[in-house]
């Protein structure tokens, strides 16, 4: 599982390993320079004069060339007024270097320049010209190869000043002749992008034009490449379009120089945010909770030792959700699956299930008498169950209850009147699901927060509202989107993301999500902590989707887990 970091946290690392004497802020600064030059080229290797055939790279150099040859590439490099410009300017000299024709512009004043970002500018005026970034797209007529974004990095805590936000302006760049397609290279974040949201847009307002109120302008790169770990916001909102495509660059820093940073551990895991990944989502026996030590551990019992989860289903008419939910318990690995169904459905139901058993509920009394068995050890409302009064009966005795339950859906919309009632009862052991709808009506104020522009202090994320909301609601917490966001009332946190690699735009299909509740209803019958059963099950959600590809219903869901599992070796 990789961990994501904020700007803050990522400063203090870097800082951390300076003030150890490990390595100093120069040649940090190298090593992030050679690395983003060494990504460039892996990612187009046409461009690297070394391999393309096109001459070696001292060799091409202005001054070895006869006066008939033209330098073969050219780059742009646009540097910032912090160390992130520092990074641009040791870019530039190792690709002029190497034999490319650069220009270098510079938003800000070179005397005021941070030490090592100083040091670096300096070395590269010993070879090459410093030109101001003015309020036009500092491009010549000759049209770049590459251009390399290095004004401000995780930096930026601002909307854009206009130059600047003119200069990187996708919109702009695309209205240059069809010969006109640089390769555009982005330094830890895209110029416009809040390292911290994800946000792109609030900061890029500046560069809207008169006449065009509603146009969107945003900086789009073909690759970003950061250091040492990715960044929260680069797989958050707007974050995962605009940086296409992440390279993440070892600059040699200690994996435990995070422990040196107060700032990042002063919560305990309060502070951390993984990614979810399958090296983490499958780890080797001997790491409790997860999927494969669960099935190491009670492959050889019987179906009641691998669990029974208990789905309701709404009236007639309003079955299939709980149907979706319940086939996804059941592959997911629950020893059994019963669906409770109220007498008008019950023709309905029985006609549709043949592994999943059926059982007659009528309201929130015969709830009471059914969980009167013990070996019901997970519950799944919401699906297809409806708003009406009786709904809230029914969730308010599941929750009595106590045992590990999953509420998504109308069990969440039912409470948007009055969400107190709810929390209330939830306990430490409840998995809620809301999608931005539910989550703005169960959470109005949290909501609000995350809706509003960043103007002063640290921008408020999708990571801190749903932690924020977790805390309020006492129980885990998945805010669900493309971008999921996992958080439990201790502040552990996690992102499922479906992008990048992992993008499955085909999941937003009706029902998925019926389907993604009865994932972790399975997985909390199994006997997987909450924050862990919906951790698995979301990212097995993508998998599964990722396997069927497009086309995708979701009645294909829950019949992609053999196969997944099997890719595995599960």
């Amino acid at each position: 599982m990789t961990e994501l970091l904020t700007a803050a946290q990522m400063r203090a690392i870097e800082q951390a390993a300076i003030e150890s004497g490990e390595v100093t802020g120069l040649e940090l600064m190298e090593r992030a320079g050679q690395g983003v030059v060494e990504a460039i080229f892996e990612e187009w290797p046409e461009l690297d004069l070394d391999q393309s055939g096109r001459g070696a790279g001292p060799s091409r150099s202005p001054e070895y060339l006869e006066k008939d040859e033209e330098v073969p590439f050219r780059a742009v490099v646009l540097c910032g007024p912090g160390n992130n410009g520092g990074d641009g300017f040791v870019v530039a000299r190792l690709l002029k270097e190497r034999g490319w024709n650069v220009e270098v512009f510079l938003y800000g004043d070179a005397d005021k320049l941070p030490p090592n970002a100083k040091v670096n500018c300096e070395r590269w005026e010993s070879s090459g010209s410093i030109q101001e970034l003015g309020s036009t797209a500092p491009y010549t007529s000759e049209a770049p190869d590459l251009v390399v974004d290095a004004l401000f990095g995780t930096g930026l805590t601002r909307a854009l000043p206009k130059s600047v936000a003119l200069a990187v302006d996708t919109r702009r760049r695309s209205q240059k002749p069809d010969h006109w397609k640089p390769r555009y290279v982005a330094i830890d974040c895209p110029t416009g992008l809040n390292c911290d949201t994800g946000d792109a847009r609030a900061f890029m307002a500046a560069a809207k034009p008169i006449g065009e109120a509603d146009a969107e302008p945003v900086n789009f790169c073909q690759l970003t490449v950061t250091f040492h770990s990715p960044k929260v916001g680069h797989y958050l909102s707007d974050g995962p379009a605009v940086c296409t495509k992440i390279k993440v660059i070892d600059i040699g820093l200690r994996g435990d120089a995070m422990e040196l940073t107060v700032p990042f551990v002063q919560n305990g895991d309060r502070c951390r945010v993984r990614l979810l990944e399958p090296v983490f989502c499958w780890r080797p026996i001997k790491s409790p909770g997860f999927l494969h030590d669960m099935l190491e551990k009670t492959g050889s019992g019987h179906k009641y030792s691998h669990g029974h989860a208990l789905v309701l289903s709404g009236g007639h008419g309003n079955t299939g959700a709980a149907r979706l939910a319940a086939r996804g318990a059941l592959r997911i690995g629950a020893g059994l699956v019963t669906l409770g169904s109220p007498r008008s459905a019950m023709f309905e139901n029985a006609a549709n299930l043949t592994a999943i058993m059926l059982r007659q509920i009528d309201g929130a009394a015969g709830l009471t008498e059914l969980l009167e068995d013990s070996r019901f050890n997970a519950l799944c409302l919401g699906p297809g169950l409806g708003i009406r009064a009786d709904t809230q009966a029914l969730v308010l005795t599941a929750l009595k209850a106590n045992r590990p339950t999953i509420l998504d859906a109308d069990a969440l919309s039912r409470f948007s009147i009055k969400p107190e009632t709810l929390f209330d009862v939830l306990h430490k052991d409840c998995v809620i699901t809301p999608h931005g709808g539910e989550f703005a009506r169960l959470f109005p104020v949290i909501a609000e927060k995350l809706a509003a522009p960043a103007t002063t202090g640290p921008a408020y994320s999708k990571v801190d509202a749903t932690r924020e909301a977790a805390a309020r609601a006492g129980c885990v917490v998945l805010f669900k989107g493309a971008d999921t966001v996992i958080a439990a009332p201790d502040g552990r946190c996690s992102i499922n993301s479906a992008h990048y690699e992992r993008s499955a735009p085909w999941l937003a299909t009706a029902g998925s999500g019926d389907v993604l509740a009865g994932f972790i209803a399975g997985l909390l019958a199994r006997g997987f902590a909450p924050m862990q059963a919906a951790e698995t099950g979301a990212w097995l959600h993508v998998e599964c989707a990722r396997k069927f590809g497009p086309g995708l219903i979701a009645e294909d869901l829950a019949e992609q887990l053999p196969a997944v599992f099997r890719d595995l070796a599960v």
